[in-house]
C-alpha cells in the first residue's frame, strides 16, 4: 500500500474569499500578513501494484473528483 497527500489550492486567478477573510482577520488582529490562501489537503492510502501505479491512480482521482480544475490546483507528494 501506499500513502499520498493532496494539496488542493485556488488557481492564482482566482479570488479566494476565504483566504482574504482569514487574511483580513490575521491583519486586523495586528499580525503581519501578507497573503493567505486557504485549500484542502487529503491523504490518500491506495492499493496498488507499484509506487507508479498508485500515483497515477491517485492523479485520477485528484483530477476527477477532488479537485474542480477550472478554479484548483492540486499537488501530490508521497507521505510515509
Amino acid at each position: 500500500m501506499f500513502k499520498f497527500g493532496v494539496r488542493i489550492l485556488p488557481r492564482a486567478e482566482v479570488l479566494d474569499t476565504q483566504g482574504r477573510a482569514v487574511e483580513a482577520t490575521l491583519r486586523s488582529q495586528g499580525h503581519p500578513i501578507v497573503n493567505c490562501k486557504v485549500g484542502r489537503f487529503v491523504t490518500l492510502t491506495v492499493e496498488a501494484a507499484d509506487k507508479t501505479q498508485a500515483q497515477a491512480i491517485v492523479k485520477k482521482v485528484s483530477e476527477d473528483v477532488l479537485c474542480n480544475m477550472l478554479i484548483e490546483s492540486y499537488e501530490i507528494e508521497v507521505l510515509p
